[in-house]
């Protein structure tokens, strides 16, 4: 009787496309959650620059008998958020009230459930209104 004393090195095709199966089950398990985040987390930029919209209004009617309806009066350098996911606009301006909005770009043009994003005051600021309100985390 002769036993083959070598040992076998490496790994054989099966356990190879095994494991490149279990890779591809939990890639295509977490990249769905990783989109939903990153989505997510893309909302806050657009929400950040309405909530500074709203804290300069607020600054520029101290000073004025109406609400500015361009971005430059309010210190604003440009027409997009601080991070470019987001084309922002005022509209409606008055003495007592203003909507404000954030239009998603890019990549994140395909957040469908949050475009756009809006502002809307009203009453002198006594009446705020985010919409879509799901868009907005308490």
């Amino acid at each position: 009787m002769v036993f083959d004393t070598r040992r076998q090195l490496g790994f054989t095709l099966i356990e190879l496309m095994i494991t490149v199966a279990i890779i591809g089950i939990l890639a295509a398990i977490a990249y769905p959650s990783y989109t939903s985040y990153v989505q997510s987390s893309r909302r806050a930029d657009g929400q950040g620059a309405l909530q500074r919209i709203v804290l300069e209004q607020e600054k520029w009617r101290a000073n004025n008998t109406t609400y500015s309806s361009t971005l430059a009066n309010l210190g604003f350098s440009g027409t997009t958020s601080a991070e470019g996911h987001y084309n922002l606009s005022i509209s409606s301006a008055t003495g007592t009230g203003y909507t404000a909005t954030a239009d998603p770009t890019g990549v994140q043009a395909n957040d469908t459930n949050c475009d756009p994003m809006t502002i809307v005051v009203s009453n002198g600021g006594a009446t705020i209104t985010t919409n879509p309100s799901s868009c907005w985390k308490k």
